[in-house]
């Protein structure tokens, strides 16, 4: 039977309403070395600046309890959300079990990852294992649970990548491909920012002989912000992700970017989906700071489904072909594939 996993067990895609593909549920992602009170809050005077500058502040870029967790989810499902995948790996703060309350608090289906972020936050023991070792642990993470839990992970990332890749991750990426193809889980990667570096993450992921169809690259909108060199992707079979929904500002904290706007996301989705790639599209919101939370005046989880699908609508998008950014293509990707015994 066609399953999704879950963290609180195996559920049918059929039942699956509209889902948040790439979100941060619990999550600490302050830079290593960063200062700062992480139990801090943003106050009303400071919360525009806070945001504007996201995760430099400590206390923004850290959010770990459940009970606020499943009271984002429970306005997530008001807005039709179903189902949600957190993508906080080893390095982020990732809490299976946490995932698990908030996911009972809520009644929002929620997904957790297997795998790791980049070299600067992963644990020291897992920077220092070959790519046999971690392939056998991120399959272990989606087969048997995570983190000594029985809660199993339904995707494999955000593999973190840097740029130029480290050499931990890179070992990470090729262990997380082997992993993709023995456990049936689909891949998500967290691209380096350079625009070379999604080429060359598929160039190590096909080589490791996982099929691009099942290999999602994130944050279109900070790699190739006006879409060019994302047709190369695209016909190499890859899934590309415009994960910034929300962020509407065009100062980008971590680096040079003139970051696109919503409407600008959804011309360039637009114009990939007129060519015949529809169905390679993932969008997203990539929740990782409190001010992005409605508990701190934010958008919250429900943004896309609250505000962006009727611009889409407006902007002459029909019914299917949201349905197949909002539903159809992320379950497809999260439905876990067959594999050999």
């Amino acid at each position: 039977m066609a399953r999704v996993q879950t963290v609180l067990g195996d559920v049918d895609p059929a039942g699956i309403g509209r889902v948040a593909f790439h979100e941060h549920v619990l999550f600490d992602i302050v830079p290593p070395g960063a200062e700062g009170d992480r139990e801090a809050v943003p106050s009303m005077e400071d919360r525009w600046q806070t945001d504007y500058r996201s995760n430099e502040a400590p206390g923004n870029a850290h959010q770990r309890d459940p009970q606020i967790a499943g009271r984002e989810l429970a306005l997530f499902r008001e807005d039709g959300g179903s189902l949600i995948v957190d993508q906080s790996v080893a390095g982020l703060a990732r809490d299976a079990a946490g995932l698990a309350q908030a996911a009972r608090l809520s009644g929002v289906h929620v997904i957790a990852a297997a795998g790791c972020y980049t070299s600067a936050y992963m644990p020291p023991g897992l920077a220092a294992l070959d790519v046999d070792a971690l392939a056998d642990l991120f399959t272990r993470e989606v087969t048997e649970g995570l983190d000594g839990t029985g809660i199993r992970a339904g995707l494999i990332g955000e593999i973190g990548c840097s740029w130029p890749m480290h050499p931990a991750e890179t070992r990470a990426l090729r262990a997380a491909a082997r992993a993709a193809c023995r456990s049936g889980a689909a891949l998500s990667v967290h691209p380096g920012r350079a625009p070379g570096a999604c080429a060359a993450i598929l160039d190590i992921t096909e080589a490791e002989g996982l099929d691009p169809a099942r290999t999602v690259l994130c944050h279109m909108d900070r790699t190739h912000p006006d879409g060019t060199g994302i047709a190369a992707l695209l016909a190499r079979g890859a899934n590309v992700e415009w994960d910034f929904f929300g962020i509407e500002q065009s100062h980008y904290w971590m680096g040079d970017v003139d970051l696109p706007t919503d409407r600008d996301r959804i011309a360039l989705i637009r114009r990939f989906a007129d060519i015949g790639h529809a169905d390679q599209i993932l969008v997203s919101q990539d929740i990782c700071t409190k001010t992005r939370l409605r508990r701190w005046g934010g958008h919250g989880y429900g943004h896309i489904l609250r505000n962006v699908a009727p611009l889409m609508r407006r902007l002459g998008f029909d019914v299917a072909l949201i349905g197949k950014l909002l539903r159809d293509t992320p379950l497809r990707l999260l439905t876990l594939q067959e594999t050999p015994a």
